[in-house]
């Protein structure tokens, strides 16, 4: 089922999420595969987090891949590393339709959470992975991209930014 993303300047979007219980867990899965078919709908949308379609839980799904086949989902995730290096590049949400900007991110990131089968996983990740749990934890603590992105200079503007 398509669920219905929340947008600025909704108020739940300011929202920090609550952790989710490990007995709880389980009753995700259907949340989770309602959010990947949401995401996919989209189109040029890679990450959707659980407060964006209206439930305040720290959870959020992915699909990075092209042929948008490589979905993930991480619950109560946490950075417990990143790299020195940082990155500006344009980033769109989905809960701020036609709104781009430059976000300076790490490039690298070590994530900790759970995933659907309740089982601790430790994800290092990259590049626009990288970018997109950066993004998506940004949202589960009522952070939103106006809250850091600088205006895409001219010359950078119509580039496509893969919106999170």
């Amino acid at each position: 089922m398509i669920l219905s993303v929340l947008q600025q300047p909704d108020p739940r979007l300011r929202e920090k999420s609550g952790e989710v219980q490990p007995a709880d867990i389980p009753g995700l899965k259907e949340l989770a595969l309602n959010m990947l078919e949401t995401l996919y709908s989209i189109g040029n949308g890679v990450g959707l987090a659980a407060p964006q379609v209206g439930r305040p839980l720290r959870m959020f799904v992915y699909d990075v891949s092209s042929d948008r086949n490589q979905p993930g989902v991480l619950i109560n995730p946490e950075i417990i590393s990143h790299n020195n290096a940082t990155a500006k590049n344009i980033e769109g949400c989905l809960s701020c339709r036609g709104f781009e900007g430059l976000v300076e991110r790490y490039t690298k990131v070590t994530v900790r959470a759970f995933n659907l089968d309740g089982k601790r996983a430790t994800v290092k990740a990259d590049g626009l992975l990288a970018r997109v749990f950066q993004h998506e934890i940004d949202h589960l603590d009522g952070v939103i991209i106006l809250d850091k992105a600088e205006p895409v200079p001219p010359e950078q503007q119509g580039a496509g930014a893969r919106v999170v």
